[in-house]
């Protein structure tokens, strides 16, 4: 029974895929502010989870990437993509990252970032842990196309950055690591101003980590802000470390931060847990948080 209900939703997503794909546009695009909307940062999550579990090499994850394109592709952005084979303990695994850039003139790039796989588990649909990062990327993607912007802007949907098996320094962050190695070989890293990566931001009880392995200027640079605009309340002062998709970048030297809520239910109950479903998430919650990052945007690109 299991087996069949997923076999339906795999079938729906690739019917979905397609059909954006084909060319049809979002029946409701013409209403949409030209600002960030957290309700349609919701729907574009909603419709992400609705494809089913989304772990590497599954049908509904392919779905998910083909959503992607068909979304940055409408948006008239360069589609730029990452793939890779991936040494996991279960063997060699195909995994790609999906990038859309925004080009400016400076000859700098501010980076936001997600992932959009979801870990390998029973009825896990992840609605927060990979959908919420996934859906928010695809809002930012919408409101950055009716921008000009000083400088590249890319948007990168990781793949892999849950652990196949049990997270290590190797069996974990796949997609991250491995740009990180492709930019810096090629230059990319040396230009990026500030990268800014989202995970679990959709939670109706948000409370954002001020993670400890983060950039302290950008750190601040992004809690500033939050004050600024009435919503400092939503971004915690109690430093925890967190290791998450910045980390390569990090670690190379790049001005980077975490941006995550990680008690997300009761004690974290909701992590990694079949509960972790679209109704634990809020659209309020990306409001604050899409509004927070297009102003530091604006910060960076002075």
């Amino acid at each position: 029974m299991h087996r069949s209900k997923a076999a339906v939703m795999t079938t729906a997503a690739w019917v979905a895929a397609i059909l954006v794909i084909a060319g049809d546009k979002p029946p409701t695009k013409g209403k949409l502010p030209a600002g960030f909307s957290g309700a349609q940062a919701f729907k574009f999550t909603q419709d992400v989870v609705s494809f089913g579990p989304r772990p590497v090499g599954s049908h509904a994850h392919a779905a998910t990437e083909l959503y992607i394109e068909a979304q940055i592709k409408l948006a008239k952005a360069e589609l730029l993509s990452d793939a890779f084979t991936a040494h996991t303990p279960a063997g060699p695994a195909a995994m790609k990252n999906i990038i859309a850039r925004f080009r400016g003139a400076s000859g700098r790039a501010v980076v936001f970032s997600g992932h959009y796989d979801t870990k390998k588990m029973p009825a896990f649909l992840g609605a927060n842990d990979g959908g919420s990062s996934t859906g928010f990327l695809l809002e930012m993607l919408r409101v950055l196309a009716r921008q000009k912007h000083p400088d590249d802007v890319y948007l990168v949907w990781f793949d892999g950055e849950e652990a196949v098996r049990e997270w290590s320094a190797t069996d974990s962050v796949y997609g991250s690591r491995h740009l990180e190695e492709q930019w810096a070989r090629d230059g990319t890293l040396s230009h990026i101003k500030a990268l800014i990566n989202v995970d679990m931001i959709g939670d109706k009880d948000l409370g954002i980590l001020k993670e400890e392995n983060s950039s302290q200027p950008l750190t601040k640079l992004v809690w500033d802000t939050a004050q600024e605009l009435k919503y400092g309340k939503y971004f915690l002062s109690n430093p925890t470390p967190i290791e998450d998709d910045h980390l390569p970048f990090a670690r190379a030297g790049v001005n980077a931060i975490d941006l995550i809520d990680f008690d997300y239910g009761p004690e974290n109950s909701y992590w990694h847990k079949k509960e972790d479903t679209m109704d634990k998430l809020g659209a309020r919650s990306f409001q604050v948080v899409g509004d927070v990052l297009l102003a530091v945007l604006k910060k960076l690109e002075v």
